[in-house]
């Protein structure tokens, strides 16, 4: 299959659609949960949200014509230590969704894509240079921020939200583990394979916790719980194609679009009016991650250009 044209509007508009997509589902997800223990619990809402992402993707699959070779895989080991990795953080979101309000859940999970930067340079061994670092510190310190009054010893004594933060956190250095992970497998495998095998683990590894007291859905928490998954799976895919239209330095800014929805939804359907703290704090995270996707972009054209100097002219 032919790479598409470059159209950096159409990539944009795919980032924003998948945004808002992604923020539906984890309000869907919020509306299913309880933190008192009576809703939906986290373990259940990771398997109806795998499970039925893989209808969806199989759909795409089929519609590109890539659905053998889509899912073909040679490192199976790694896509399981992935999707061990990916789940846990899926459920510790899931959970954290229950206990926060929707703005400071997704503010603290802004903490993934600077965790990244820390973990790629452990891990993978990366340069990590100065500018870098510091746009690190100025977004964990925004994360310090929105968690500050979470730390006072008045706060200290609501347990639920205490467990909220620390799931919250906890999610995001997950998360960032997975895209690790990710960044190893994609030297080997397909994105679909990606997504798809994920998708498996996901599903079994939810399935697991049936043990553990899973709750019997009413019609409207049942549809809600199914949509989690379609919505889920059109998101991934809305993402994945985004990046096939336009640059990931250009479009990865729309990714702080979910702060914005976040807030209204939390608003207006959760009664969840946003502190200063929490929009001050998810400033510092937003600026910081975007100055350091402006200057990996400097970067990349200032490579470009020496590349090109380099070349020889016929």
């Amino acid at each position: 299959m032919s790479l598409p044209q470059p159209s950096p509007l159409r990539g944009i508009m795919l980032k924003c659609c998948s945004v808002t997509i992604f923020t539906l589902m984890a309000a869907m997800v919020k509306a299913t949960a309880d933190p008192e223990g009576m809703g939906v619990p986290a373990g259940q809402q990771v398997f109806f949200r795998s499970l039925f992402a893989m209808p969806v993707i199989f759909i795409w699959l089929a519609m590109r014509h890539d659905l053998r070779d889509g899912l073909k895989t040679f490192r199976p080991m790694g896509h399981f230590y992935r999707g061990i990795i990916g789940t846990s953080a899926m459920f510790l979101g899931f959970w954290a969704l229950a206990l926060l309000p929707l703005p400071e859940a997704t503010a603290i999970n802004y903490a993934a894509p600077l965790l990244v930067v820390i973990f790629a340079a452990m891990f993978l061994g990366e340069d990590v240079r100065l500018f870098r670092l510091s746009m690190v510190g100025l977004g964990l310190l925004g994360v310090l921020v929105v968690l500050s009054p979470q730390l006072t010893t008045r706060a200290m004594s609501d347990p639920l939200r205490t467990l909220g933060t620390v799931a919250a956190l906890g999610g995001a250095a997950c998360a960032a583990l997975a895209q690790i992970f990710v960044r190893k497998l994609v030297q080997d495998e397909k994105t679909t394979a990606i997504v798809f095998w994920f998708s498996v683990t996901s599903t079994l590894l939810g399935l697991a916790t049936l043990p553990f007291g899973w709750v019997m859905p009413d019609l409207t928490t049942g549809v809600s719980l199914v949509m989690t998954g379609l919505l889920g799976g059109l998101g991934q895919i809305l993402l994945t194609s985004s990046y096939r239209y336009a640059d990931a330095s250009l479009i990865a800014p729309f990714e702080y679009v979910s702060m914005l929805l976040a807030v209204l939804i939390g608003w207006f359907i959760f009664e969840e009016a946003p502190t200063a703290t929490v929009l001050i704090g998810a400033a510092l995270v937003i600026m910081a991650g975007i100055l350091i996707i402006w200057r990996e972009r400097q970067l990349g054209l200032q490579r470009a250009r020496q590349r090109k100097a380099m070349t020889p002219q016929g």
